[in-house]
Parts: C-alpha cells; sequence; structure tokens
C-alpha cells in the first residue's frame, strides 16, 4: 500500500491498482487523477473534509464509486449516493477493508452545534485516521497514524497525549493547513516525539508525496 498527502486532511491510499480517497475537502487541491478510486470516505460535514465539486470530480470518474460517510455527511451531500455508516460497522471497498470508529466531532465551543464524525481504520489498522476528533481505535494495532495537527478544537497537548495513547509505529500529521510553516514544524516535532515514546517514529510525508508504507 502507498499514501500520497494532499493538504489538510486529504489523502490517498493505492493498492493493488486501486485507490480509496478520505476527506477531500475546501482546503485540497483536487485530485491529481481521479481514476480507479474504489471508494471514497468522508469523516464529517464540514466543508474542509468535503467539496462537492471535489467529489463530482471522482463520481464522474468512477460512476456508482461507493461513498461513506456519517448520516451528517448523506444529510448534507444532497444529490450523492452516500452510504451512512457509524462506530462498529464495516465495509469491503474493492481491496480496502473499512471499519469505523468514534461517532461525533470534538467540541469546538458550546455555540458551535456537534456534528456526526467517525475515524476510519483501514485493513486492520495498516492506516488509522479519526476525522476531527481524538477516538483511539480500541482493540487495533496501528501501523500508520494520520493525527490531527492544528485546529480550532485542539490544542498540541492534546495531540500528544493522542499519539501516546494510540501507540502508532509511525504518524503524520492532517488538518495543519491553518498553521504557518513554523507551526506545521513544530507540531511534527511533538508528533514524532510523542510516536518515539512508543517506539514509532514521524512519518516525513509533505503535501504531494507519496510515500510506499
Amino acid at each position: 500500500m502507498r499514501i500520497t498527502k494532499l493538504e489538510h486532511a486529504a489523502f490517498i491510499l493505492e493498492k493493488d491498482g486501486a485507490k480509496l480517497v478520505v476527506d477531500p475537502g475546501s482546503f485540497s487541491r483536487p485530485l491529481p487523477d481521479a481514476s480507479g478510486v474504489a471508494a471514497v470516505v468522508i469523516t464529517h460535514e464540514h466543508g474542509d473534509h468535503w467539496d462537492a465539486p471535489h467529489l463530482q470530480a471522482v463520481v464522474d470518474a468512477n460512476p456508482g464509486v461507493p461513498i461513506y460517510g456519517p448520516q451528517g455527511v448523506k444529510d448534507a451531500a444532497q444529490g450523492f449516493d452516500v452510504t451512512a455508516v457509524a462506530a462498529g460497522d464495516t465495509a469491503q471497498a474493492g481491496p480496502f477493508a473499512l471499519e469505523f470508529f468514534g461517532g461525533r466531532h470534538a467540541v469546538i465551543h458550546s455555540s458551535i452545534p456537534l456534528v456526526d464524525n467517525v475515524g476510519v481504520s483501514v485493513d486492520g489498522g495498516a492506516v488509522y485516521y479519526p476525522g476531527d476528533s481524538f477516538t483511539v481505535p480500541e482493540g487495533v494495532e496501528v501501523d500508520v497514524l494520520a493525527t490531527p495537527s492544528s485546529a480550532p478544537w485542539l490544542k498540541v497537548g492534546e495531540v500528544i497525549d493522542y499519539v501516546l495513547a494510540v501507540k502508532p509505529r509511525r504518524a503524520f500529521p492532517t488538518h495543519e493547513m491553518i498553521n504557518s510553516d513554523l507551526g506545521k514544524q513544530m507540531a511534527s516535532a511533538r508528533i514524532g516525539w510523542a510516536a518515539a515514546q512508543n517506539g514509532g517514529s514521524l512519518l516525513d510525508i509533505a503535501v504531494g508525496d507519496t510515500v510506499e508504507l
């Protein structure tokens, strides 16, 4: 399997000639190549995690492609055929085995309504991404953790504690587009430190890079 990092929360996994697209949102560039997509996972309804033009481009290139997301995504993405998933659900999308965790977005502020959010484990923890939450995938040994690194709803101490709790073999930052370059460097350093406490390391992957996992 290999991973291509896009901006913010978006990334692409490739395996056996098929692609899994995760959170193609408005802070991210369009997919460089939308062909061969086996499925799309959208963790929640916020625009920085899904964007109608990005999603339409995937659907146009892959008619009938399954789209998985919580009920809030199904309600928000009018005109798209979204399969609603919740914590405990599983799905097989081409060569990718998916398992969903969590259920709610992290709290931003008491004045802002909470929305549905699911984390997704791919191939039994080969890659795990919690969306906008700190949901630990109980019972899953995580190889690569895509961890949020900067957001209105988090502080870096929580990111460190989250990586310590998940104990991934490797971790890389997502949700980083609201950071300056210096802020991104700081967050990456903290994530690398936390991963190292349990024998892991930082997966050094920049926007646009592809890495074999």
